[in-house]
């Protein structure tokens, strides 16, 4: 029998054991858990933490997915619970969570995992040292992550928890703020296009002009609605163009005409909105005080926002998100651009003087929180760091993260001509946006700093 190796890494985190334990066991936990660069898919979900429960899931190592079924053993509400593998591909893995209160408002938690490789003779020394560098980095994420996302949630802890709509919540960023909201004790509400597959979802479909039924969003506080045609799916055809148009100024009409006929509407409604709505402005500093500026983003833009803009009729505060570019290693811009990176031949894009405005994804959701409780925020807000970038520094760290040379330009002609109207605005516009209002109102950002945010996200230390 190989040999039982031992792992084990802690941290304190900013809340008492029995809410670190709690917020384990909720829905949502596990996904926000996940490293983003690790692909799974749950075949089936456990129900808490408690003894007994099974997640199933499909996990890839390499070119391979594997079957991986884990089982909670052991679990002691308030101080423990044990993760042990029954099927999968190592050869036994036991995963030991503790929480030790340190004082009134922290704890220690302790991720301990005894595991066996399934392996023989010189191979097993060669993956043995891969496998510990992969456990350590994982290790090192989840305990980030569930530090910040417990510091976010303990600044609410005195408030009520939330009912929360949100539409586009099988999309990138919806996903990841379902999951964020559960983990902290709200309640979501996921619209979709498809039959209901059980209460806490609600149909629509803003393509063949159904809204969704008033009654079934009784209840609830407040709607984030983010659904819309990617911008980035394909060049902008004159047909292209009107989805993009339609799906956001249509189906925000139609989402905003059933708010208005609730009975009890919600407190608040945070619609998508994006910094697409300043265009194309140079070196000029943008501001939620700064006009709209001129084409089809713009326009777009402009009557997305004004769709929105009906809410406060009916008593619903209302916030235009004008996000920048999200950064996120599970998908969007980022994960577009590694790959040309990991192969040596990123580099800037036309000029490269042309500034972008960015946030990680975690700082867009620590904010979107801010805006679901802070009442005094409604009106346009940027969703973008205080420290935007040029393209050319931009890739350089792009570049330094994955120790990578960052010296291949695109030339500006070729971009419109490999993706006309399309690589034009969203790769060579220029938008030098700071979040005014989030820091008016003392938002803290975890990740105001490029290199930060993306060692963060792609897992990527220093070291």
């Amino acid at each position: 029998m190989e040999p039982t190796v031992t792992y084990q890494r802690e941290v304190t985190l900013p809340t008492t054991a029995e809410d670190a334990y709690a917020w384990h066991a909720r829905p949502g936990s596990f996904e926000r858990l996940r490293p983003p660069w690790q692909p799974v898919r749950i075949i089936e979900r456990a129900h808490g933490v408690g003894t007994g429960e099974r997640m199933v899931m499909h996990v890839r190592l390499g070119p391979v997915w594997r079957r991986w079924v884990a089982v909670h053993r052991e679990a002691i509400p308030g101080h423990s619970f044990i993760d042990e593998q029954v099927e999968g591909p190592f050869a036994a893995w036991r995963h030991t969570h503790s929480f030790e209160p340190l004082d009134e408002s922290t704890c220690r938690m302790i991720d301990r995992v005894d595991y066996r490789l399934p392996l023989d003779g010189p191979g097993r020394v060669v993956a043995g040292h891969g496998i510990a560098r992969t456990i350590e980095r994982m290790f090192r994420f989840r305990q980030r992550r569930t530090h910040d996302d417990l510091q976010r949630h303990a600044e609410y802890a005195g408030r009520p928890r939330l009912r929360v709509a949100v539409s586009g919540a099988s999309g990138m960023i919806g996903s990841e703020l379902g999951a964020f909201l559960e983990s902290g004790g709200h309640e979501v509400v996921r619209l979709v296009r498809r039959e209901p597959r059980s209460a806490k979802e609600v149909r629509w479909d803003p393509d063949a002009g159904m809204a969704p039924d008033p009654a079934t969003l009784d209840g609830v506080d407040a709607v984030v609605h983010l659904a819309g045609v990617s911008l980035a799916a394909g060049r902008w055809t004159p047909a292209r163009r009107q989805a993009i148009r339609d799906s956001r100024s249509d189906g925000t009409r139609l989402l905003v005409d059933s708010l208005l006929r609730m009975d009890r509407p919600p407190r608040t409604l945070l619609s998508a909105s994006a910094i697409g709505y300043y265009g194309d402005r140079g070196d000029e500093v943008l501001t939620e005080a700064s006009g709209a500026g001129h084409g089809f983003l713009p326009d777009v833009c402009a009557a997305w926002e004004a769709s929105a803009g009906r809410a406060p009729e009916g008593g619903i505060r209302t916030a235009m998100l004008r996000s920048g570019l999200v950064l996120s290693g599970r998908g969007g811009a980022l994960t577009t651009l590694l790959p040309p990176f990991r192969a040596a031949l990123g580099g800037p894009i036309g000029g490269g003087r042309q500034w972008v405005s960015w946030i990680s994804l975690e700082d867009w959701l620590g904010a979107a929180l801010r805006l679901l409780y802070d009442e005094a925020l409604e009106g346009p807000v940027n969703l973008t760091t205080p420290q935007p970038v040029t393209n050319r520094e931009l890739v350089g760290t792009i570049g330094t993260v994955l120790r990578r040379p960052a010296r291949v330009p695109l030339p500006a002609a070729a971009v419109r001509l490999g993706f006309g109207e399309m690589g034009e605005h969203l790769l060579l516009d220029s938008a030098r946006v700071l979040p005014a209002r989030l820091t008016d109102a003392g938002f803290s950002f975890l990740y105001p700093d490029l290199e930060g945010a993306l060692r963060a996200e792609l897992g990527l230390s220093t070291a």
